[in-house]
Formats: structure tokens, C-alpha cells, sequence
């Protein structure tokens, strides 16, 4: 292949043309749909270059300028066309073959329905045009196609115009009134039923509210409609934001490469985001809807009314974003348990990917393929920048840096540099030292030390700040509280932390006090502190901050672990402190802690999570630890397990379905009753999230009931794709030494299919990154395995491919064994003749070419 070439953020340069106007006109068919594609072409500045248009796997059929024939080049994904003229009407009409475009970007067919992805690049695949984000034009978009097949026909904007056509057939034309970059063009068309409803707006103006979703999933669309008038509420109040179309629609396709798709008017979503109803979606899967509903409605302003000049500043309209969804998530349900969320997500994901080799900056240097940037350092660690934006500034002076960016820079494509600006300037606080965490890549670690001076009553701390490569200090907010003996809060503040080492005394101490330390995850960064028992049992027991208690109780039992760890190294007899079985105890017998709170706090760290609190891991060594004191706290807190699963047994809440869930596994482990808990909730669920816990219970405990329930679940959902998701996705996670021939023998399933997104994610994702047992196992299987699968999706699907390749390429912290068969099956990939932009940047990476 040839080997692609990096693009540098350094190299940006501002478009010698632009488009103001574009006229789209659709003629759909499956295999030759045709594009008429219309613009008003202008050039920028006094310079006598050609103009080059993006284009990607599409047959051209005519150019025209100005009506007139025009000489012009394709070359290597563009056309090229000589001009003297600096403003002009540019034709360009183009034939499409949606049917057999199983990448799943650009213009495609899912189930049977057309459907458009364009972000980060799509559009391209449709007409050749300026495919960046700084280009903006007003779009009025026409659609034909056949009307008995294709009732609805939708696209940006408004609906301006609609008719009857000769041979069955209709048209529809849309108009968007605001300037859009061509990653939000949208289009559908298909036959759905339809959910309307409507919100007056706080200008009463009225908004028409459409969910469109596959036939017979009407009842499924409700909280989705719900999840949308939340949100469209919510950033009124919180933001003062006001929607500005006569109408916003959703759409759920099954064939989807990401969650959901922020296009103007038109977002277009997998269905895993839209359907539910109690009997098939979660308490999860409930709030995952809302959250995502939530996220894409607030891009409207951040993303869409304001845009990325370029690529790398993708985290400007994401993290934004992710913050504004958080916040709405935090607003609306539990605070601390939408906190905890984010933290796992950043220390299970984002800590993994800054020490792998697709380490980056939320504001990336350079880049291969665009698709590779989508991830959890550009959203979630984006987010936590924005986070400590807002803990530096507040609540008022932060929401005014939101109300002078929008007065800046509406309709425009601006940059990170810019939103910081906005935030500088109206609140008077220097971000200067702040901005450095958008250029650097890695996770900070902060190394604190303490001591006491009983003749002074003072106490102190002092923080160590480093980050490999970095000689500069990050500006970092270290919220931190004071606890003396009898758990009363003497100091609760932000330490602003802004040198490479800082000490920091607080008074009127009698004796020491216990110390908790990055209070809610206030940055994203690593903790380094020598906490002992006693302190993190007080914590868990007196914190103010709900999070702190949870992170006592990770620290705690993650501790027991890695003690254990040592001893299964040095042949000894593993051992639990009973400080730390009793401190488990308390939870469970706590009438204070909300039960939201106590499901979290038994949740105790998945051995993926625990891989990334270390810098090599003994992976055979971590298994046996971490079973023996999951194991060791489940015997002792057996009696209040059972009695805390039964008084929950039959109230229908979320919070208590999640802790009667937890308990349950725990019981899985270790009671012999267990079985017949498991088998009685199955049998007796109303609801997917009880179903689902027993039969995450009876696989977690490899119960004898399993295969039964397995059975007996795939029999009645066999029809339901989303259900049957989690079905795979219980046999891909299944620690067994058979399951990958399962696995092979479940792609043969007819309910799988390596061209749908959803499926591959349910079965072999979540095998490659949530079996880390099975996946890692010392006869390289595991590789051998998902290296099969990936050569195959590398043809079929490059962006799945490549976002399914991260579990091979984040080795380092393995044993030289692995990382050799690794590092073998990662050269079988390389060596491919046609490697897609997307695995070999990874790869290459990976492989440190």
C-alpha cells in the first residue's frame, strides 16, 4: 500500500475558495443514485491556484462552469479545476452506489432505508466539494424518490416545498437558513413510523418534534421524545439557549458507525440511543438515551452555530459538549453518580489511551485519519478540561465566557484558542498557564507527601507535579478536605496548583487530620499519596463529597488486591485485612448512603481497571488476587448481602434494581443459594435490567442455571437486535477457556452480521475489551482471533476496524511473552496490501513506525 501521510495542525491554511450556496438535488436509487450538486463558488484572496475539491470513491459524470464545459483533473481523491474566474456557478453531477457502501459514511442503505454520515469526511463520497469544516454555505437540498418505498424524505433545515412526481414517484425540498459545514449535511429517506410532538420555546415560538424509528418501535420512541424536551428545557434555563429551526427531527438506523449524529435539524441516530421500553432497554440504557438525546440537541449552539475551523480543534465542539451533556445529566438525576461515571471513563479509558501509542493532546499536532481522533482524550478528557475551566471561573463568570463566544464567533469556525479567549475576557482571569492542556499528551501524576507539626497545630501538604515530556507546570484545581477523628469537615477548598512542587498549610489542627485529596476527580490526573487503612475506611465512612467515599472505597479494596498480587508472586498465603472486610460491611449496613451510591461502591474494580492503576501488570497473578478478595468479601459479608437483596427484591426503582443487582453477583460467588435467587428474578423479571442481572449474575459465577436462562433468553429476543446485543455481548464476556470457538460459532448466528456496527461491537468488541483473561491468554489466541476479525472488517468497514484494534495496540504494560505475539499479529495487519488509512495509523503506531 502506500503509506498514507500525516496531516500537521501547524500546516493549517485558509481556504483559497469558499462556497456560500449549495443546491443538492437527489435522484435515489440503490445501486445508481444520482447527485446534482449546484454551488456559488468564490475565491478569497488575489491568487491564480486551481480549485481542488475532495472526492472519494464516486463516478463523475459532468463538470460544468458557468454552464459551460470545463476542462479539469482527477488526481489521487481530487478534482482539480483551472480558473481564471473569482466567482462563478460550479455544476458538478455524480453517481452514487449506496447499496454497496458498507463503510457506512457517506450516502448508504440500512435496512433498506437511506441514510447519510458525513462527519468527519463523508460528504466527500457524495459530490466533490471543499470537505473542511470552514467552509460554510446555505444548503437547499432536493429529494426524489419512490413514494411507496420511500414515504418520508428528509434532510437540514426547514421543509419548503414537496410534490408528486410521474411514475409513482415524489420530491421534497429542504432549506437550511444557517451556514453549515458539509459534516453536517444530513439525508433520510425511508418508510418509518413517525412520533410527533411539539415545544414552545421561552419566545413561544413553536417547534414541531419528530422521531422517526423503524416500524412497529413506535412505543419505543417515547423517552427519546421525552429525553429531547429535557433537554431543549434544560439549556434554556442552564444556558439561555433557544432553538432556532421550525422543526428537529430524529432518526434511528441500526447501521450506524457511532452513537448519534449532530447534523442541523436532523440528527440521525443508532438505534441503541432511541429504543426502549422496560422490557428490552436497561435502567442504563434508559439514561444512556437521555444522555445521548441530550448531547446531540445541545451541539446545535456547540458545533453547529459554532464550528472547528479545522480537525484538530475537534474537542472545541466535543468536550463542550460532553461537559454541557454531563452537566444536564447531573442536573436532572445524581449528581455523584453521573460523577463517578465520568471518572471511570477517564482512569478505565482515557489514563489507557494516554499510555498507549495513540497518545495525543485534546488538541491533537498532527493526524492520519481523522476517524482515529474521535475518542475519549478528545471528548472526555476535553470535557474535564472544560470542567476545570468552569471550577476556575464559576458558575456566573463562566457562563458569561458562554454568552460572549456565542456573540463572537456566531456562524463561524473558530478555535480552541478562541473559546479560551471568550472565558478570559469575560471573567478577568488569565487562562494563559491553563492553555497548556491543550497542547500536551499524557496523564500528570501528583505525588503528595504530608506532616504534621503537633507545637504549631499546623498541617501541610506538598504536591509534586510531572508529566513525561513536560517541563512546564500545568495550572491544576486540587480540591481537597480536612477531616478530624470524629469525621467533621475543617477545611473543604480548591488549592489552585500552578508550579512543578507547592506546599500548601492550613491551622488550627490539634492533631492530625485525615486528608481527602482530588475531591470529585477535580483534574485528570494520577494520585500518588501513601493512604493506609484506617484513612480510607474513615473516608468511605465520613467524606462530605459522595465521590470521595466511592474513590476510598476503589482505593481500599484495589490496595487488598495488589497486596495479594505480591504475595501469589512470592508463593505466599494471600491474606484480607479485616479493616477492610468490615469497612465493606458498613456500606451494606448503612440506613444513611443512597442506594445509587452503595451499587457503585460494590461495584469494586474491573481487572481492566485495575491494569491501568499500574505501570506492568502480572496478569495470571492479578486474576488469582482479585478473585480471592472478591471472593473473601463476599463470605464475610454473605448474611448482609442476602438481607439487603431481600428487602430490595420487589421495589421498582432504578436505585435499588442497582444495588439488588450488585448484590446478587456478589452472592453468585460465593452462596448456595445463589442459584436459586438467580433463577427466581429471571423468571420473575419485568423488566430488561432485573433480567439482565441474574444472567450477568449466573455468568459472573458460572452458575449451573446459565445455559438454561442463556437459552431461554435468546428464544424470546431472538428478533430483537438491540436485546440480542447483550446477549453476544454475555457470551463474548464469559471467562472460559472455550468461549472463542463460542464466539466463532455465534458469528455463524442469524441474528449476527459482521456489516452491522452494533452486532461486531456486542460479540467480538466485547470480547477484545472486556474479557482481559480470555483476550490476553498465553497461547495468543486472543489475537489470533480479533487479527481474523479485523482483516475482514478492514474491507468492510475501516472505521469499525480501527476503533476495534485499540484493545492489540495498548500492550506496554504486559509481559514480554505477549507483547511478542502482539507485536506478531499487529505485523500480519501491517503487512496487508490494502491496509486502510484507518488500522495503519494505529498500527504503524503501535509497532513504533
Amino acid at each position: 500500500m502506500t503509506q498514507a501521510q500525516a496531516k500537521y495542525l501547524k500546516d493549517y491554511q485558509a481556504p483559497l475558495f469558499t462556497i456560500e450556496t449549495i443546491d443538492l438535488n437527489f435522484n435515489l436509487a440503490p445501486n445508481h443514485t444520482q447527485v446534482k450538486a449546484k454551488s456559488f463558488v468564490k475565491r478569497t484572496s488575489e491568487h491564480n491556484e486551481p480549485l481542488v475539491l475532495d472526492g472519494e470513491g464516486l463516478k463523475l459524470v459532468s463538470v460544468t462552469v458557468n454552464g459551460q464545459s470545463v476542462v479539469y483533473q482527477v488526481k489521487e481523491g481530487q478534482l482539480l479545476i483551472e480558473t481564471v474566474l473569482n466567482e462563478f456557478e460550479l455544476v458538478i453531477e455524480t453517481e452514487l452506489d449506496p447499496a454497496a457502501n458498507s463503510s457506512l459514511e457517506g450516502l448508504y442503505m440500512s435496512d433498506g432505508a437511506y441514510c447519510t454520515q458525513c462527519e468527519a469526511e463523508g460528504f466527500r463520497r457524495i459530490t466533490y466539494f471543499l470537505d473542511r469544516p470552514d467552509v460554510l454555505a446555505k444548503y437547499t437540498v432536493r429529494i426524489e424518490a419512490e413514494k411507496s418505498a420511500f414515504p418520508y424524505l428528509l434532510s437540514n433545515g426547514n421543509l419548503v416545498e414537496q410534490g408528486e412526481l410521474e411514475g409513482g414517484r415524489h420530491y421534497v425540498c429542504w432549506q437550511d437558513p444557517f451556514p453549515k459545514p458539509a459534516y453536517l449535511f444530513a439525508l433520510v429517506a425511508g418508510d418509518f413510523d413517525l412520533l410527533q410532538d411539539e415545544f414552545i420555546t421561552r419566545s413561544e415560538r413553536k417547534v414541531v418534534l419528530q422521531v422517526y424509528v423503524d416500524k412497529g418501535n413506535l412505543h419505543k420512541a417515547e423517552h427519546a421524545m421525552a429525553s429531547l424536551k429535557k433537554s431543549m428545557a434544560w439549556d434554556e434555563s442552564r444556558f439561555d439557549l433557544e432553538y432556532d429551526l421550525d422543526i428537529y427531527m430524529i432518526v434511528a438506523v441500526d447501521f450506524f458507525n457511532m452513537g448519534a449524529m449532530e447534523n442541523k435539524g436532523l440528527n440521525i441516530f443508532n438505534t441503541k440511543y432511541v429504543l426502549a421500553d422496560k422490557l428490552t432497554a436497561t435502567d442504563d440504557d434508559y439514561h444512556g438515551i437521555e444522555s445521548v438525546v441530550g448531547h446531540e440537541y445541545f451541539h446545535n449552539w456547540t458545533g453547529n452555530r459554532v464550528t472547528c475551523r479545522d480537525w484538530f480543534q475537534l474537542s472545541l465542539k466535543e468536550g463542550l459538549t460532553v461537559f454541557r451533556d454531563q452537566e444536564f445529566s447531573s442536573d436532572l438525576g445524581s449528581r455523584a453518580v453521573n460523577r463517578i461515571h465520568a471518572i471511570k471513563v477517564m482512569k478505565n479509558q482515557q489514563f489507557a489511551e494516554d499510555s498507549g501509542p495513540m497518545s495525543h493532546p485534546i488538541r491533537p499536532d498532527s493526524v492520519i485519519e481523522m476517524n482515529n481522533f474521535y475518542t475519549v482524550t478528545v471528548y472526555d478528557k476535553g470535557a474535564e478540561v472544560i470542567r476545570m475551566m468552569h471550577t476556575l471561573l464559576g458558575e456566573a463568570n463562566f457562563q458569561a465566557g458562554m454568552k460572549l463566544y456565542f456573540k463572537r464567533h456566531d456562524g463561524q469556525a473558530v478555535t480552541c484558542d478562541d473559546f479560551v479567549a471568550a472565558m478570559e475576557d469575560a471573567s478577568g482571569i488569565d487562562l494563559t498557564q491553563f492553555r497548556l492542556w491543550y497542547s500536551k499528551a499524557g496523564t500528570p501524576v501528583v505525588s503528595v507527601t504530608d506532616s504534621f507539626d503537633a507545637m504549631k497545630g499546623t498541617y501541610q501538604l506538598n504536591l509534586v507535579q510531572s508529566l513525561a515530556g513536560c517541563n512546564e507546570a500545568l495550572h491544576i484545581p486540587f480540591s481537597i478536605e480536612l477531616l478530624d477523628a470524629n469525621g467533621h469537615s475543617k477545611v473543604n477548598q480548591v488549592l489552585n496548583f500552578t508550579k512543578k512542587e507547592q506546599t500548601f498549610t492550613f491551622e488550627g489542627f490539634s492533631q492530625k487530620p485525615i486528608c481527602s485529596l482530588l475531591q470529585d476527580f477535580s483534574a485528570p490526573v494520577k494520585l500518588e499519596y501513601p493512604f493506609e487503612v484506617d484513612q480510607l475506611v474513615h473516608l468511605m465512612r465520613y467524606a462530605t463529597s459522595e465521590v470521595a467515599r466511592w474513590e476510598a472505597s476503589v482505593a481500599l479494596v484495589s490496595q487488598a488486591i495488589w497486596q495479594n498480587v505480591s504475595h501469589v508472586k512470592l508463593h505466599q498465603t494471600m491474606t484480607l485485612d479485616e479493616r477492610v472486610k468490615d469497612g465493606f460491611k458498613g456500606v451494606l449496613l448503612s440506613t444513611e448512603l443512597d442506594r445509587a451510591l452503595m451499587a457503585e461502591i460494590l461495584a469494586t474494580p474491573s481487572s481492566s481497571a485495575l491494569v491501568e492503576q499500574t505501570d506492568a501488570v502480572d496478569l495470571d497473578a492479578l486474576r488469582v488476587a482479585r478473585e480471592f478478595v472478591l471472593s473473601e468479601l463476599a463470605l464475610y459479608c454473605q448474611d448482609e448481602l442476602t438481607a439487603v437483596y431481600g428487602t430490595l427484591a420487589h421495589i421498582d426503582c432504578a436505585k435499588s434494581r442497582a444495588l439488588k443487582n450488585q448484590c446478587l453477583i456478589w452472592l453468585s460467588r460465593v452462596s448456595v443459594d445463589a442459584e436459586a435467587l438467580v433463577v427466581s428474578q429471571f423468571e420473575q423479571a419485568e423488566n430488561m435490567t432485573d433480567a439482565l442481572g441474574a444472567l450477568t449474575a449466573a455468568n459472573i459465577g458460572d452458575l449451573p442455571c446459565r445455559t438454561a436462562l442463556m437459552s431461554a433468553f435468546e428464544q424470546r429476543w431472538q428478533n430483537t437486535p438491540l436485546v440480542m446485543d447483550k446477549w453476544f455481548m454475555l457470551q463474548a464476556t464469559r471467562d472460559s477457556e472455550d468461549v472463542i470457538e463460542g464466539i466463532k460459532q455465534l458469528m455463524q448466528h442469524p441474528s449476527f452480521s459482521m456489516n452491522n456496527p452494533n452486532r461486531v461491537r456486542s460479540l467480538i468488541g466485547s470480547f477484545a475489551a472486556g474479557n482481559l483473561y480470555q483476550f490476553h491468554r498465553n497461547d495468543g489466541e486472543g489475537y489470533r482471533f480479533l487479527t481474523e476479525c479485523l482483516i475482514e472488517l478492514n474491507k468492510l468497514n475501516p472505521q469499525v476496524a480501527a476503533r476495534m484494534v485499540t484493545p492489540l495496540i495498548q500492550f506496554s504494560k504486559f509481559d514480554v511473552k505477549r507483547q511478542a505475539l502482539i507485536k506478531e499479529y499487529l505485523g500480519q495487519l501491517l503487512a496487508l496490501p490494502e491496509l486502510s488509512k484507518d488500522l495503519y495509523e494505529k498500527v504503524s503506531k503501535a509497532l513504533g513506525q
